[in-house]
């Protein structure tokens, strides 16, 4: 079952890193739910953790996102929108048929996020081009886990690259600790 991604913006009291001081923001953030309600339900208890003592949130808007693939990526702090033209030969009519899907993708670049994306699509077997990638305002990623088994290593694996911290390295380091992950 593929997951359905809702986008919600939420406003709220946030300290600003350069003055210290806090101030109202409002900031879009993914969640995995089934539903509007879910979303909103989710969204409300992830928030929890980032607000003081008697503060709240409010939900300005929720809505479905289109991406089809999230990757959270190590070392990287940004998300970014990557548009993956998918190309296919039609045997019938004897045109080509191209379809556009998104990918969010985890980088701190414009430039790592193309690599990152060739990354995530290496393994792809069929025609594609990356026409478009852009910085996305998308503040964090909450995927839905169901708390069994199974989903641990997976929760371990999604928040440990989510949340790690970036810091300048060589690239071929990077690129060859990715593949380690990988494999």
């Amino acid at each position: 079952m593929s997951a359905t991604w809702y986008e919600c913006k939420v406003k709220y009291r946030k300290t600003d890193e350069a003055s210290g001081a806090r101030k109202v923001k409002t900031e879009p953030f993914l969640v995995d739910a089934i539903s509007y309600t879910e979303a909103e339900k989710r969204i409300t208890e992830e928030m929890s953790v980032y607000l003081s003592e008697g503060e709240e949130i409010l939900i300005t808007n929720i809505k479905v996102a289109n991406y089809a693939e999230i990757h959270p990526f190590e070392l990287a702090d940004r998300w970014f929108k990557a548009k993956i033209t998918l190309i296919a030969y039609d045997q019938e009519s004897g045109k080509e048929r191209k379809t556009n899907q998104y990918l969010l993708v985890q980088a701190n670049d414009i430039k790592e996020a193309y690599d990152n994306t060739t990354h995530v699509m290496r393994d792809t077997m069929g025609e594609y081009s990356i026409p478009a990638i852009s910085e996305s305002p998308i503040m964090d990623v909450f995927p839905y886990f169901t708390g069994e088994e199974e989903d641990a290593e997976r929760v371990e694996e999604f928040m440990r690259l989510k949340d790690s911290v970036p810091f300048q390295n060589n690239e071929d380091e990077v690129l060859a600790n990715e593949d380690a992950l990988v494999e």
